[in-house]
């Protein structure tokens, strides 16, 4: 335990805030273009990085990538505070009676939701996680608590190698893969891109599902045997409370407002359009983000049942995409200076010089991997990132499917280690990040060694 400890003194001692860390990193990019990358024949070589810096921030095309980020998290999040969530939630955890069941429920639960929403997964698996512990309070059996809550938050290993993963979604959206590298690749590589990658040869394809179903079986294994050595003691913890209700309804609008049959009626709309418009596509495995975030829409709605228990649940979980409506900007400025100096070129040539067609999936699991405690944010790792993992594979013809889930893997593995989106789940189950780190860490490794050999064998 006493590395686990040194990590937690180094995140907490060195490590700023998100934010902080944003600001950071675009002025270490502006540095770095104006050592690396040539001046211009006229003016300020400095003056020009800014332009650059602040055509990223509003790129348009960039804008609609965060807030469909944005409402991937608020939208989980949305569905996980209904009262159907609620009654399965606590149907299931009325099944355990001890730490090892506890931890193959909450971790077997969470990843299965995780890949299909990673924002409805953190925040699922947060409240079973607390439901477990009620549950220990109130039938007097004795668990380890941080355990549960580390099984609780292991979906964010698998979440970008699922059914709302920013990468594997973007580059299935028509287009994006010429538009991200609109000005970094020339006009040859950009002829031989793709139109789009469909989800059948990311998200859907037999090797990726595969690695899922291994670690599906594995990491609750893993949590069993861990709970057979952790110490168990009593929990008090009082119930978790969901407040999604308002007061009664008096007027005829506020009527409609609390109507289950209105907001039902308009959820059923939304998802009949849904399969109307993107039936074809999803009979081809192809999901975009428009298309997931106006399924849960629907079933958000449908759930919920009325607008008034609808819009509480939109500003509970509004909160908690704060840093992505913020920080997003910030990476799409670092994007723009990196593609528009060349940046993106000539950290590709490096990767080129350095790798090969099997050694660079696995230098970009890791490069990732360690983007991501600075990034932590898949989305905004994708704007930085992504371009480069593209350009280099192109080069040394590695598939552009293998690349992007190369990067997917290597940005979700370590989430287990930063502690950035375990706030939520920290906040539900008043734990404390020292407390999981310890499990948390020991199925990282578990995980990195599932995603290196798939890399490496299939």
């Amino acid at each position: 335990m006493g590395f686990t400890r040194t990590i937690e003194v180094i995140f907490k001692r060195f490590l700023p805030a998100p934010f902080t860390i944003a600001v950071l990193l675009t002025l270490t990019t502006l540095v770095l273009a104006l050592l690396t990358t040539p001046a211009p024949a006229e003016g300020s070589h400095f003056l020009e990085l800014l332009s650059y810096w602040e055509r990223g921030i509003w790129n348009k095309d960039l804008l609609v990538f965060g807030y469909q980020m944005m409402l991937i998290l608020v939208l989980g999040h949305i569905l996980v505070l209904s009262a159907p969530m609620n009654r399965l939630i606590q149907g299931l955890t009325g099944l355990v009676s001890n730490t090892a069941q506890s931890v193959l429920l909450v971790s077997v639960s969470t990843l299965l939701v995780s890949f299909f929403n990673w924002g409805l997964g953190l925040i699922f698996g947060a409240i079973m996680a607390r439901k477990v512990a009620e549950a220990s309070t109130q039938r007097g059996f004795k668990i380890n608590y941080p355990l549960v809550g580390a099984a609780g938050y292991c979906g964010l290993m698998i979440w970008h190698g699922g059914i709302s993963g920013s990468a594997p979604l973007k580059v299935a959206e028509s287009g994006h893969l010429q538009q991200i590298m609109a000005g970094i690749s020339d006009t040859a590589v950009l002829a031989q891109l793709p139109d789009a990658i469909p989800g059948s040869a990311t998200i859907f394809s037999w090797w990726n599902l595969l690695l899922f179903a291994i670690l599906l079986i594995l990491i609750p294994l893993v949590f069993i045997r861990l709970s057979k050595h952790a110490p168990h003691t009593e929990v008090h913890v009082r119930p978790y409370r969901l407040e999604t209700t308002t007061q009664q309804a008096e007027g005829a609008a506020e009527r409609l407002d609390a109507s289950l049959w209105f907001g039902r009626a308009v959820g059923l709309l939304v998802l009949g359009t849904f399969l109307y418009q993107y039936g074809s596509q999803l009979l081809q495995l192809t999901l975009t983000p428009n298309m997931l975030n106006f399924f849960m829409l629907g079933m958000a709605l449908l759930l919920h049942g009325s607008f008034n228990s609808f819009l509480a649940a939109v500003e509970e979980a509004i909160k908690g995409a704060a840093g992505i409506l913020i920080q997003f900007p910030l990476y799409f400025g670092i994007m723009g200076i990196m593609a528009e100096s060349g940046m993106v070129g000539q950290i590709a040539d490096f990767f080129v010089s350095i790798a090969n067609e099997t050694t660079l999936p696995i230098f970009t699991f890791f490069s990732a991997g360690l983007v991501n405690i600075f990034v932590p944010s898949g989305g905004g790792q994708w704007a930085v990132q992504g371009p480069i993992v593209i350009e280099s594979a192109m080069q040394l013809g590695v598939p552009l499917p293998k690349a992007v889930m190369a990067l997917a893997y290597g940005d979700q593995i370590t989430n287990m280690l930063q502690p950035f989106w375990a706030l939520p789940l920290l906040g539900i189950t008043k734990l404390k990040a020292k407390e999981i780190l310890p499990y948390t860490l020991i199925i990282m490794l578990v995980g990195s060694a599932v995603f290196i050999a798939g890399l490496l064998l299939l």
